[in-house]
């Protein structure tokens, strides 16, 4: 399938900003079930100071702002070509050790809760298990916007019992590695079947399973990952992967404004039709 993504976020602040830096996990890679036919990325009101692969592989570029601007404008744009390959991603790569995957992270942290969940799962397999982990936590976390936000931890939202994709997937990760399973944070895009216009990028877990490498399991749908994803950045938990993220220096107010639009194209609409 191919998918055309149009990716535009927009901060304004109220007073010119003293200064500002952020990180932009924004731009796909070639890889297994993905092909990058074109990408793009265009920033306007701040300069380009770098571009780099991150510890985990995702490619980064930082942009800082001084002065006076009083806005920010970026959009990521193009065209990914993917194929279904049922979830596996495959082998491990890169320089990070899969032992790394095992470790607790603040959001991803089990409790109680998520403790038990792990230990209520059945399977005659690890794979098996795993795709009763996210059936059950579809159940259990009802997907509700507005309800929790970056800094929601997994435990919070397993207590809450609703959360977004984020809490999904971090209540996921936490559940597999009390099974002492490497698991990690995905952060991408996802072709809706309702809507072409959405006010989010979206999110999944993969663990690595003995066999198969790497598997994405998306509990906020209750699907493995299929040619309607494409995947942006990965990391321990959504602080390693978030598509922008920073920090800045001043009193400024700010509205952040995110518009996606994730759409077949038009070869590949009317080859279905």
């Amino acid at each position: 399938m191919r998918l055309r993504i149009t990716h535009t976020t927009e901060y304004r602040y109220d007073d010119p900003v003293q200064y500002s830096l952020q990180r932009l996990r924004l731009s796909p890679q070639d890889g297994p079930g993905q092909k990058v036919l074109s990408w793009n990325i265009v920033v306007d009101g701040a300069k380009v100071e770098a571009g780099f692969n991150d510890q985990f592989g995702n490619h980064t570029h930082l942009v800082s702002t001084e002065g006076d601007s009083h806005s920010v404008h970026i959009v990521a744009s193009g065209e990914i070509e993917t194929e279904d390959r049922a979830g596996v991603f495959g082998p491990h790569q890169g320089y990070v050790p899969l032992w790394l995957y095992l470790r607790d992270t603040p959001l991803t942290k089990p409790g109680k809760l998520i403790r038990e969940l792990a230990r209520s799962l059945s399977g005659d397999n690890e794979l098996a298990k795993m795709h009763d982990l996210m059936g059950k936590l579809n159940a259990q976390i009802a997907y509700e916007t507005g309800t929790t936000g970056t800094e929601t931890t997994a435990e919070q939202a397993m207590e809450a019992g609703h959360g977004v994709c984020q809490d999904h997937a971090h209540a996921f990760i936490g559940a597999a590695r009390v099974l002492s399973l490497p698991a990690r944070y995905v952060s991408g895009y996802l072709l809706m079947d309702d809507r072409l216009e959405q006010t989010a990028t979206h999110a999944w877990a993969e663990v690595y399973l003995q066999g198969l490498g790497w598997v994405g399991f998306d509990a906020a749908n209750n699907h493995c990952p299929d040619t309607r994803y494409i995947r942006i950045a990965t990391g321990l938990s959504y602080a390693d992967a978030a598509p922008v993220s920073g920090m800045r220096i001043g009193l400024a107010g700010e509205d952040l404004t995110v518009k996606l639009m994730v759409e077949a194209t038009q070869s590949q609409s009317q080859s279905q039709s």
